[in-house]
């Protein structure tokens, strides 16, 4: 006990109650948790492709051989060049977008050079089964190639022109020795693959950033629409807060997912449609929090002094009263943030989301499920522990900004 008064008069020595409750947050270890998960999330959400293993548009490079392949599986991968000009995006757009590969890879089991040629015997999970064997022209393999032009074979030399314009002229055991170095990569798929033999670890990367991009946007939308509307209504009164509140209370009644869906039949399904969606469902609890705080705040003297001053109602709401109530505002955006994840997950497992080959993590999640049954029911708990405990994160930060705003828990820890 002696302990914690010491602690809550640590926290009461100075500072505006601003400062106070910064510094509530920081004595709370589930704040500061919560606070730390949000933002490495956030982190590798902005660096996306930059640190994904695969790189390649919505990490969507399948390999179907490779299907479910448990976490920590290596693979050997043949580099094979690509004979097509590819558009490179600068490393701004890299990280946005992704990039495609100069090479196409192939899963190999094992491979031998012949002559001028290699052939490879393709990666084959069912043993029982036929191999695949193919084969390739080592110049091909390693040389992108002037079309229609071909590699030409002259005792243990190889003649090709590359598409740059320069003739080339390499022995065969050249080529080999290249294409032994330079061609050949193992990738280690850390949390296995999905049913398309695409890298999960990656989908889950760029995953979070739809994830994230949906609450922030949502979050966006419905601080524009609640604001708005709860201010006017709490300001104004009268016949403009009976309407609003009339308003307010018809959205209300109409279950969140429901209306999403309807809206999202309206505006069609797709990325940015989604986030209009969620947005547009989740202004009303920050519209009618908003109405409460500013009737509370509006008997206040100092704003009583304002509107005698003559000053504008513009000017009242969005300069005296706006900035004392941003604390229950701020909790309401972090329950919103928890809510429109959840949202985005359950639209994208019924399949009105954000559509395919863009991950999602409620997407994977419909993918998968199947899955639970099965020995690999990681498939589809990976993504659904990595929604819970990003939507715990912010339900809890959401708590701890609310004790740490408490007017009468700072009043009672503040200096007398």
């Amino acid at each position: 006990m002696e302990r914690k008064s010491s602690k809550l008069e640590e926290l009461a020595m100075s500072g505006s109650p601003i400062q106070l409750a910064i510094r509530r947050l920081k004595a709370s270890w589930i704040a500061v948790a919560s606070f730390c998960l949000i933002g490495i999330v956030v982190l590798i959400s902005i660096l996306g492709y930059l640190i994904t293993p695969d790189p390649t548009p919505y990490a969507n490079n399948q390999h179907l051989e490779l299907s479910s392949c448990k976490p920590g599986a290596e693979v050997t991968m043949l580099k094979v060049r690509r004979q097509q000009d590819i558009q490179h995006r600068s490393w701004f757009g890299r990280m946005l977008y992704g990039d495609e590969s100069d090479y196409r890879e192939i899963p190999i089991n094992s491979f031998y050079f012949e002559d001028a040629s290699i052939v490879i015997e393709g990666y084959n999970p069912i043993p029982e089964s036929e191999p695949v064997v193919a084969r390739f022209s080592l110049a091909e393999v390693a040389y992108r190639i002037e079309p229609p032009a071909k590699p030409i074979i002259r005792n243990d030399s190889v003649l090709f022109v590359q598409a740059d314009g320069g003739a080339t002229a390499m022995t065969v055991s050249q080529l080999q020795e290249r294409v032994e170095k330079e061609n050949f990569v193992t990738h280690t798929y850390i949390l296995g693959t999905d049913r398309f033999g695409r890298d999960l670890l990656s989908r889950m990367i760029i995953g979070a950033r739809v994830s994230l991009s949906v609450g922030f946007i949502a979050v966006a939308i419905s601080l524009l629409i609640g604001i708005l509307l709860g201010s006017l209504a709490g300001f104004l009164r009268g016949w403009v807060d009976s309407a609003i509140m009339w308003f307010v209370n018809v959205v209300w009644s109409v279950p969140t997912l429901l209306m999403v869906i309807a809206l999202t039949m309206v505006i069609g399904k797709g990325f940015w449609q989604i986030f209009v969606a969620v947005g547009l469902s989740m202004w009303v609890d920050m519209a009618r929090v908003v109405r409460g705080q500013v009737l509370s705040v509006r008997e206040n003297g100092y704003v009583e002094a304002a509107t005698v001053l003559g000053l504008s109602r513009f000017r009242v709401i969005f300069r005296h009263i706006l900035p004392n109530i941003m604390g229950p505002v701020a909790i309401v955006c972090a329950s919103n943030f928890a809510t429109a994840i959840l949202l985005e997950a359950g639209l994208s497992f019924l399949g009105i989301g954000v559509q395919p080959p863009m991950p999602s993590w409620g997407s994977m999640i419909r993918d998968h499920y199947g899955y639970i049954i099965m020995d690999k029911a990681y498939l589809a708990i990976l993504p659904g522990f990595a929604i819970m405990m990003l939507v715990l994160a912010f339900n809890l930060l959401g708590n701890s900004l609310r004790d740490a705003l408490d007017p009468q828990t700072i009043r009672n820890n503040s200096p007398k």
